[in-house]
């Protein structure tokens, strides 16, 4: 929106065209973001306290959380509204990631935000049926993904639905771009052709369970939050790479034309996850409950796709693949002995917690693991 304002004075004033660049609208869009989240935090929580938007606390966790009852929820409204506004400003309108990714954020958070609603009103820590849930993130993450599998092949923005007529004329056999192959991250030679189909099936795993996998992370203060934005920060640096053909050709990427616009997404998230911090951190003021949990996972699983970094997303984000793991292992360990454990209870946080961890320790340490894995899928940017 502003680019566009920033464009016309350039015509008058010459230093507007600083505005051009991607790294100043991405620093930009995180003060942004950052200033709003701060200015209204205090606003939205006094808002979720009046309308009685508590957190309801499993009763079967640890005895800590319990106090964390009433805890005013759904703040991930919060981090939605500071990244959807900073991005609407600093971004290229006409890009077309830019609206994948919002549609995949703010689709999710909706679904999110269902889910959260019926836990208030019904006080019950379920909340929206597994079934529900998983259709809803079903059909947005299938639309996207076929939309994707031609928005990344085509050269430019304009020609995606273009090419998406031509594989229908084509009686449905047109050659696959090498862009959709599925690359291994350290080796420069090693990718698997998946073709269309394949690139469809894939995406679609990747959206619904990084939002999962975020969401299931969701369980301490300030646990999942600042891994999102590390990972996040991180994927911009990969999108402006990516988007930028000296630097593809260098690094041995695929050229992505307008993927680098993501880094101001990218930025807007940060910073939005940073301010949503300030008021999440412990002992927690407010949570982003799956409204916010949600849309945060969806927004990086979309992001690492269009970048073709989904196997270096897996890596970054170890602490999320971790806790779905320790979930998936306990409820099938569960099932199959007929209510033996393998871990005292799942996620693997509240098992560290029971077994001594304080809160902050665990948050800290995964912290602290995310910041060793997200240098290491930053070093494949040059090692391959």
């Amino acid at each position: 929106m502003l680019l566009s304002l920033f464009h016309w004075l350039s015509g008058y004033v010459r230093a507007f065209a600083v505005f051009d660049y991607l790294s100043l609208r991405a620093v930009l869009a995180a003060l942004t973001a950052l200033v709003i989240g701060l200015a209204f935090g205090p606003f939205t929580i006094r808002e979720l306290k009046k309308l009685h938007f508590g957190q309801a606390v499993r009763t079967d966790g640890p005895k800590s959380h319990l106090k964390k009852d009433g805890t005013p929820t759904m703040g991930g409204i919060l981090i939605l509204a500071s990244i959807a506004i900073s991005t609407l400003l600093w971004v290229d309108l006409s890009n077309r990631y830019i609206w994948v990714v919002l549609l995949v954020t703010l689709g999710y958070g909706w679904i999110g935000w269902a889910d959260d609603y019926r836990k208030v009103v019904n006080h019950d820590p379920h909340g929206m049926s597994a079934r529900e849930k998983f259709g809803w993130q079903s059909l947005i993450g299938i639309i996207v993904a076929v939309y994707l599998s031609f928005a990344i092949q085509a050269p430019a923005d304009t020609s995606t639905f273009s090419l998406m007529w031509e594989w229908v004329r084509s009686g449905f056999t047109l050659p696959v771009s090498g862009k959709l192959d599925f690359t291994i991250p350290f080796f420069r030679q090693i990718s698997f052709p998946f073709g269309m189909l394949g690139f469809i099936i894939l995406t679609y795993f990747v959206l619904v369970g990084t939002s999962n996998a975020v969401n299931l992370t969701d369980g301490l203060d300030g646990l999942a939050v600042l891994p999102c934005v590390m990972v996040g920060s991180a994927l911009g640096i990969f999108a402006y790479c990516v988007g930028r053909p000296d630097f593809a050709s260098y690094l041995l990427f695929h050229y992505i034309p307008g993927a680098g616009e993501l880094v101001v997404f990218c930025g807007a998230m940060a910073g939005a996850g940073l301010a949503f911090l300030w008021f999440n951190c412990h002992p927690a003021e407010v949570f982003m409950g799956d409204v916010g949990a949600l849309a945060l996972g969806g927004a990086l699983g979309v992001i690492a796709v269009i970048v073709r970094q989904e196997l270096v997303l897996a890596i970054m984000g170890g602490v999320f693949v971790v806790e779905t793991l320790s979930v998936m292992i306990q409820t099938t360990y569960y099932k199959r002995t007929h209510g033996k454990r393998i871990f005292l209870m799942a996620p693997i946080h509240h098992h560290f917690e029971l077994k001594g961890w304080s809160e902050t320790q665990v948050v800290t340490r995964f912290w602290i693991i995310t910041m060793i894995l997200v240098l290491v899928g930053l070093a494949t940017l040059k090692i391959r």
